[in-house]
């Protein structure tokens, strides 16, 4: 991706703001995020998106992240019909069902733990280093983990983001 403006990036610049953060929204489900995000318009670089939004996670208080975190599916179980999800998870497709079921497992007890999924930046991650990581921050405290998440959803956001100012007009982003 170049750091240049894309058409994708006029239209998100030049659209209304109802849809601009419905688009955001598919970006990342924080409304704080999005809000911060739609107020820095225009930007003149798809990198300067970028940076802002990694300024606006950086800055997502506990409750911003847990409505983040409830935009997305638990690994191993993607949205039915979200293209998304499918694709972001795509290293699950192939795992056996003895391994899909010590995710579900492990992903149950994560959930109990810290009270919200495992969030991790999936594409391009294999079922098994899903499972590795899952396995590795079970024992975090909050505070480790919070940080955690939040590195990974910016990650997450970028790559969502790369893909929302790569389209072309009418291309559907998600």
């Amino acid at each position: 991706m170049t750091s240049g403006t894309t058409p994708g990036l006029t239209r998100f610049n030049t659209s209304d703001e109802s849809a601009a953060l419905a688009e955001l929204h598919e970006v990342c489900a924080s409304s704080a995020w999005g809000q911060k995000i739609v107020a820095q318009r225009p930007f003149a670089t798809a990198e300067s998106l970028f940076r802002a939004s990694d300024a606006a996670t950086a800055e997502l208080t506990a409750e911003d992240l847990t409505e983040a975190m409830a935009g997305h599916p638990p690994i191993g179980r993607p949205k039915p019909g979200d293209p998304t999800s499918s694709r972001e998870q795509r290293g699950m497709a192939g795992a056996s069902e003895e391994l899909k079921a010590e995710m579900l497992e492990q992903n149950l007890a994560y959930q109990d733990r810290f009270g919200h999924v495992f969030l991790i930046c999936a594409t391009g991650a294999s079922a098994e280093q899903m499972l590795g990581a899952l396995k590795a921050r079970i024992g975090n405290t909050a505070e480790q983990e919070r940080e955690i998440v939040r590195t990974e959803l910016g990650k997450i956001n970028r790559i969502r983001l790369t893909r929302l100012v790569a389209a072309e007009e009418g291309d559907n982003a998600s």
